[in-house]
């Protein structure tokens, strides 16, 4: 009885998933490619509730808010968190790049690569917006095009403009807000219902990763995996780490209480796949629905860590694979450019690639069809990359929430000192 009764669990149905998707794809590669529609509709269940989601808590954070100038300097010190982050992430790719060096003696001739399989992407690249562009494309055409189209920024601004609105109208807005809250439950409740086919999307999306690219394209690059791996666990346990002890809390409790999450962005490869649940536990944990609404969202197109340290590493591999010379001063170019090309990366399809060949303009010498050595390994790294982006936004959030006195503090204690069992018992 004992043993059933671990089954039961979530995060143990969604590693018994995972495990044999693995399994299933090794043995019938075939069969394993065939179940990438179990994968992708697990992602459609749940995105289909995002929207929704950050519309009502953000929208009803703010009607129900005193000082909107309080609105306002969260969101300056939001944007001021993900760039410091952020550039710590992109310098720790360059450092590990330069002193691990997975790329050495491949001694790759770019003559012999296929340049048809990065073509694609450089193009995407070359022909993406400008800044006034991207600025103007948060402007959804019509108020429920952003929900239509899931852009999560938009949906952010529709949001925040709902929620002034509501300020102004004072008891109505009162009374609108409470509505908010109440839809914003039944959301919730569907995404408990959803959540339990996690195990299921696991299996899919990881036997199709599997099944398509195959152990021997991991095992073939695995200098390259492992050290952006390695990596990814130093910054999260490491930075993350310095900046969650500042906050007053421990990064393995969080670690801990957010497990579930993190194995379900495992199996799925994709860090929206939890974007509601995580909402929902930072707000148990004790951060303000508001900062809540606000972090998360933005975090997932601005506080990329993951693809921060992808970016520069990859380039690094993609060097030294080409035996092509970086100076000194191309490298701290690629950092700067980088910055900028990591932004809104989490919108884009194919994003790992196009903002990769984005940032290999600024070094013309490595050839652009070097990219194809990438194309077999890109799925397993795009999973650490979605685990990494996950835990920053998460700490971002807690973070800033005690900045913004928007923390209950001895509520986060409990949380965390109780563990992800109180959690898992709470959410049914």
């Amino acid at each position: 009885m004992g043993a059933l009764r671990v089954f039961r669990v979530l995060y143990v149905q969604v590693l018994v998933g995972i495990a044999l998707g693995v399994l299933v794809g090794a043995l019938w590669p075939h069969l394993g490619v065939a179940l990438k529609p179990l994968g992708d509709g697990f992602i459609k269940l749940i995105k289909l509730t995002i929207a929704p989601v950050i519309f009502c808590t953000v929208a009803g954070g703010i009607a129900r808010m005193s000082d909107i100038k309080a609105f306002g300097r969260l969101g300056a010190r939001t944007i001021i968190y993900f760039e410091v982050v952020s550039t710590f992430a992109l310098i720790l790719g360059l450092i590990v790049g330069r002193t691990v060096q997975p790329g050495r003696g491949f001694n790759v001739d770019p003559a012999t690569l296929d340049p048809s399989v990065a073509q694609g992407y450089a193009e995407k690249a070359a022909h993406s917006e400008s800044v006034a562009a991207y600025l103007l494309h948060l402007i959804p055409e019509t108020f429920f095009s952003a929900f239509a189209e899931g852009q999560l920024l938009q949906v952010l601004v529709v949001a925040v403009l709902t929620g002034f609105a509501c300020v102004r109208l004072g008891e109505f807005g009162d009374r609108v807000a409470g509505f908010l809250d109440d839809a914003s439950k039944v959301f919730f409740s569907i995404i408990h219902i959803v959540v339990r086919l996690a195990p299921i999307g696991a299996f899919g999306a990881m036997g199709f990763t599997i099944g398509k690219y195959g152990v021997a394209a991991l095992v073939k690059l695995a200098a390259l995996v492992a050290t952006f791996y390695a990596t990814s666990l130093i910054f999260v346990l490491v930075v993350l780490g310095i900046v969650a002890a500042l906050a007053g809390f421990s990064i393995l409790k969080f670690l801990a209480y957010i497990r579930e999450e993190l194995l379900i962005v495992l199996g799925t490869s994709s860090s929206e796949s939890v974007l509601p649940q995580i909402m929902e536990k930072l707000q148990r944990l004790g951060a303000g629905k508001t900062t809540v609404g606000l972090v998360i969202p933005t975090g997932y197109s601005f506080n990329l860590d993951g693809t921060n340290i992808y970016m520069t590493l990859a380039t690094l591999f993609l060097a030294q694979a080409t035996n092509t010379h970086m100076t000194l001063v191309q490298e701290l170019t690629l950092l700067a450019v980088a910055m900028l090309t990591s932004k809104g990366a989490s919108g884009v399809t194919g994003a790992g690639f196009i903002t990769l060949a984005a940032t290999l303009a600024v070094v013309p010498d490595i050839p652009v069809a070097s990219l194809a050595l990438l194309v077999g390994v890109d799925r397993f790294m795009s999973e650490c990359r979605a685990l990494t982006n996950l835990c920053g936004n998460g700490v971002a959030t807690l973070v800033l929430a005690r900045w913004e006195r928007d923390l209950d503090r001895e509520v986060l204690r409990r949380e965390l000192d109780a563990g992800p069992a109180v959690a898992a018992a709470a959410a049914q």
